[in-house]
């Protein structure tokens, strides 16, 4: 089942996932619900909008640790999606109150050298054999099964504002924008929905005050346009930023908002 192959894409029922590649059903541990309240997990502490780390899966008494890279984040629509060290994967998945369930999955499918195959298996195991309840610890969170098997994860520093990467989600159009600042130079940077873009930008006191945007001069459709707009409204003022793990929102004094995420 896991010999080296060529990696491909795939979308199965959970019950293939369980029996042909357990390793999707990482995708289980990120749950949402399209509703406000069931992204909350047991504890009263958001499950959704975190790139959790995967630390370890125990099933049957025996701990398998995961790999560094190995990761899953639930979003509020319900898209869950993330990485076992080696394989990537998508799901949709559900929270309510304090359980998370796996709904279905899209996965790659190969081997690789320095993920062991026991832990995917065992992840798999763990996250497709139903109802998962939630237990909050601070900045760690353990979903665990009606047998007592658990997948541990834990929540990661917040991406630090500068040299980071941010893809932005609202308004976005499939993630065509993008913002990067510079500590040293006092400027921001990227691309807007249509066009590319440098300002000015100095940061004091959870504040941003941007310079009047430099733009370069493409036209494209109309969605695209109207959502640039909206981005350079930002522009030449201030804005208040917050930074929750890798989601950075930018609102402007009118209440205008830009949001995005830390690009992996």
């Amino acid at each position: 089942m896991y010999r080296q192959k060529q990696q491909r894409s795939m979308t199965l029922t959970v019950a293939a996932v369980a029996a042909l590649v357990p390793l999707a059903a990482a995708c289980g541990s990120e749950t949402a619900d399209d509703t406000g309240s069931g992204s909350v997990g047991a504890g009263g502490q958001s499950v959704t909008g975190v790139r959790w780390s995967i630390d370890s899966v125990t099933v049957d008494g025996t701990t398998h640790r995961a790999p560094d890279a190995a990761h899953v984040r639930i979003d509020e629509g319900g898209e869950a999606a993330g990485s076992t060290g080696c394989n990537t994967f998508s799901a949709r998945a559900d929270v309510d109150g304090g359980s998370v369930r796996l709904s279905d999955g899209m996965f790659t499918e190969k081997a690789c050298e320095n993920t062991p195959v026991d832990f995917e298996k065992s992840l798999g195991r763990t996250l497709t054999t139903g109802s998962l309840t939630t237990k909050h610890e601070g900045e760690k969170l353990t979903l665990t099964t009606s047998d007592g098997d658990t997948v541990r994860l834990s929540r990661p520093q917040d991406a630090s504002l500068y040299g980071t990467k941010w893809t932005v989600t609202t308004p976005g159009h499939k993630g065509r924008a993008h913002l990067t600042f510079d500590q040293d130079a006092k400027t921001v940077s990227g691309r807007l929905p249509c066009n590319h873009v440098n300002a000015r930008a100095t940061v004091s006191d959870g504040r941003i005050t941007l310079g009047a945007p430099s733009t370069t001069r493409m036209m494209c459709e109309g969605s695209l346009m109207d959502a640039e707009k909206r981005m350079l409204a930002l522009f030449d003022g201030k804005v208040h930023y917050r930074i929750d793990h890798e989601t950075l929102t930018l609102t402007s004094e009118d209440g205008a908002t830009v949001r995005a995420v830390a690009d992996q």
